[in-house]
């Protein structure tokens, strides 16, 4: 919610009205510990501590997907398999990282 109110107010306001049916995950000492891990780790970047807490929440409350448009830091195929790494080596799995629009499928591209 801090990340979709952030930017320009008119794009926040929309992102937040999205959001606002959407349930909410707690973030939990183990999602806390992972997202610290993956930096430790150098999975992701530490100046990217909130990316790795998006991928410790999917992992710790057992996501089927984690839907970004950050390709730089979470879907992004050169940096998968060492956050892939780091979350297994801690008893989770890693949800499949897309796009919502690779979730969608070809039909949705289309358009």
């Amino acid at each position: 919610m801090e990340e979709a109110s952030r930017g320009d107010d008119a794009a926040a306001q929309r992102r937040l009205e999205c959001l606002k049916s959407l349930p909410l995950v707690e973030i939990t000492d183990s999602s806390l510990a992972l997202a610290q891990m993956l930096v430790d780790k150098g999975a992701i970047p530490a100046n990217a501590a909130g990316d790795a807490l998006h991928v410790a929440l999917a992992a710790v409350h057992h996501m089927d997907y984690l839907l970004t448009w950050n390709c730089r830091h979470i879907d992004n195929a050169e940096m998968i398999p060492a956050i892939r790494g780091v979350v297994l080596s801690e008893g989770y799995s890693l949800p499949e990282i897309c796009t919502p629009q690779e979730l969608m499928g070809e039909e949705a591209n289309e358009g």
